[in-house]
């Protein structure tokens, strides 16, 4: 569930501080994984912790900013070996491969029930931020989702920065509903490796909308050189595709 967050200046100069704090520590953690080629959450707590903590940040968020380091590098290497960045020696997966993951100052950052506290009667959270744990911190929502939060959040909250504005988005854990015989029904799980597996036990391969879109990307490189040279013809092309391609569905 997403929750908007209504901090007062002090309040928002701290969280700004702690996203720019934690993402600049991602981006140590990423840089020592690609150095050492050590991406599992364990073997970079060996690593990284001690240095974290000497940083400036508690034990929890140290620990999350570990995972989520080590998490981008789950995705980035689950994407290669999918050939979602082209084959071996494609300039896409060349330029993915030849340096750490990096993190954007203000990119989301998890929080557990030891950062993060609710208060939902009185519509606030306390959170730990690296200026101390700012309390009452005003949250507002729709009012279906409030109820949703109260009751059933249980989990991690992801701290977001997007337009000028601050959200939490809640993690909620809702009971399943009855079963039921579905008729002429079929589940389907996307994936990466598999683009669909349904319940029936069918796997679809993915293989040639991956090829179809290493195809597009690189026609798309090509357009950009071609609009990086002064190519107007180029420019005009690459507006045109990326309006096509937001109006086409994404498999």
């Amino acid at each position: 569930m997403q929750v908007k967050l209504l901090p007062t200046p002090e309040q928002a100069a701290a969280l700004d501080a702690t996203l720019h704090t934690c993402n600049a520590l991602a981006n140590r953690v990423s840089a020592v994984a690609y150095e050492k080629r050590v991406f599992s959450r364990a073997g970079l707590q060996k690593l990284v912790y001690a240095e974290l903590k000497a940083s400036g940040l508690s034990a929890q968020p140290a620990l999350h900013v570990i995972r989520k380091t080590a998490d981008a590098y789950t995705t980035l290497h689950a994407q290669i070996d999918a050939g979602l960045l082209g084959g071996q020696g494609s300039r896409r997966r060349r330029k993915a491969e030849s340096k750490p993951a990096t993190f954007r100052p203000d990119a989301a950052q998890p929080f557990d029930d030891r950062c993060l506290s609710w208060q939902m009667d009185a519509r606030a959270v306390s959170v730990w931020t690296t200026a101390g744990r700012v309390q009452g911190l005003a949250f507002t929502g729709k009012p279906s989702h409030l109820k949703t939060l109260a009751e059933y959040r249980k989990g991690e909250s992801d701290l977001v920065f997007r337009d000028g504005m601050w959200f939490l988005y809640a993690t909620c854990e809702i009971p399943e509903t009855d079963q039921f015989d579905p008729v002429d029904w079929i589940g389907v799980d996307r994936g990466i490796v598999n683009l669909a597996t349904t319940c029936d036990g069918t796997n679809h391969q993915g293989e040639p909308l991956s090829k179809y879109r290493r195809a597009q990307a690189r026609r798309r490189a090509e357009l950009q050189k071609k609009k990086a040279a002064g190519s107007r013809s180029a420019a005009r092309r690459l507006t045109r595709r990326k309006a096509r391609e937001a109006a086409t569905p994404r498999t």
